[in-house]
């Protein structure tokens, strides 16, 4: 590994710190960039997520993918956690956190705001990141693929229903327009440029596709640096001026982030399933749509709302914590077994440590 990607968590945090200070300074910048969006999702920041994912995408060989049905352990896991487990949990800790606990600092109004943000979080699990979090895990890039589409068919179909039962409200409008164009700009797009790109190289060279993946490693790294200044440069006056909302907001959502990541990697090691799989299967369950969440919430609360604050809370806090979980998924690869039964894939950019 070279300087960044063995420091890669080093290089995050000095993002986030220069996020929040160009942010104080130049806010100016931030709100024209922030002014690039369409159906809520910033054309800029996908532009970056574009760049880390389309390596991947690269890698995905679709000889392999019709595999991914002969071992279904790995998505049966993905979808109990995102579907079954992870909304009640968030709903619970929400409930738990800001009706008890800390309900002597935090008023019933914006009490019951901020558990309807950490709601919508619960319920639109990833589609951009994960396959970042993948590569960096050393994730099977064939499944992975198939985890994200999968969970975006169900999230079409179940996102309003669940979102709806637990808010408690009958009339929940989804921002089909966000859903649809974060799908087609995270999934759709790199996938087809990815598919294109790997029969380019192999009509080449066997090696070809493993040589340009390496070249794009630093391109996927400035891509990740680059979006976590602009998430972090956005919110900067937020950040400086209610450092103790988002910190009381900051704890359940840690706590349910760690808890569902625990719940799913011991049942993945009860399982036996293979580290490249385990991985991203985890890792899935722990990260957020947060294009779906903040615009439901914005739509639902309003832009100033309690709710449109802590799923905002929820895309600060993803960053640095999902880089920790990846790095505890590269270190404890040794409880895993090896992928077997398929060809060793092309070295991964991003990769991890362990």
């Amino acid at each position: 590994m070279g300087l960044f990607e063995r420091y890669l968590s080093v290089w995050v945090g000095l993002g986030i710190l220069a996020g929040v200070g160009l942010g104080l300074f130049a806010p100016g910048a931030f709100q024209a960039i922030a002014g690039l969006e369409f159906a809520q999702v910033n054309l800029v920041v996908a532009v970056f997520i574009w760049v880390m994912i389309y390596p991947m995408m690269i890698q995905i060989d679709w000889h392999a993918v019709k595999d991914v049905g002969r071992k279904p352990q790995g998505l049966i896991l993905t979808l109990v956690v995102n579907w079954l487990i992870k909304p009640f949990t968030m709903a619970a800790l929400g409930v738990l956190f800001f009706q008890h606990l800390f309900a002597p600092w935090v008023d019933p109004a914006s009490a019951s705001e901020y558990i309807a943000g950490m709601i919508l979080l619960g319920v639109a699990p990833c589609t951009a990141m994960v396959f970042v979090w993948s590569q960096l895990v050393k994730g099977d890039p064939n499944y992975t693929l198939v985890q994200v589409s999968v969970n975006d068919l169900i999230m079409v179909f179940a996102f309003a229903p669940i979102a709806a039962f637990l808010l408690g409200v009958t009339d929940l409008t989804v921002p089909w327009e966000t859903l649809l164009l974060s799908t087609v700009l995270y999934v759709v797009l790199p996938l087809l440029a990815g598919m294109a790109t790997r029969h380019v190289l192999e009509r080449r060279s066997k090696q070809a596709v493993g040589e340009f993946v390496g070249r794009l490693k630093p391109w996927s790294i400035v891509g990740l640096i680059a979006t976590v200044v602009l998430l972090f440069g956005f919110q900067a006056r937020t950040i400086v001026e209610k450092p103790l909302v988002i910190g009381l907001i900051a704890v359940p959502l840690l706590v349910q982030t760690y808890g569902i990541f625990l719940i799913a990697y011991l049942a993945a090691k009860a399982m036996k399933l293979p580290h490249d799989v385990a991985g991203p299967a985890c890792l899935i369950g722990t990260s957020n749509f947060f294009e779906l969440a903040v615009a439901v919430a914005i739509s639902l609360f309003g832009l100033n709302s309690g709710a449109a604050l802590a799923t905002v809370v929820g895309v600060l806090v993803e960053v640095p914590v999902m880089l920790s979980l990846v790095a505890i998924v590269n270190r404890t690869r040794h409880w895993f077994p090896r992928a077997a039964d398929r060809p060793a894939a092309p070295d991964r950019p991003l990769g991890g440590r362990g």
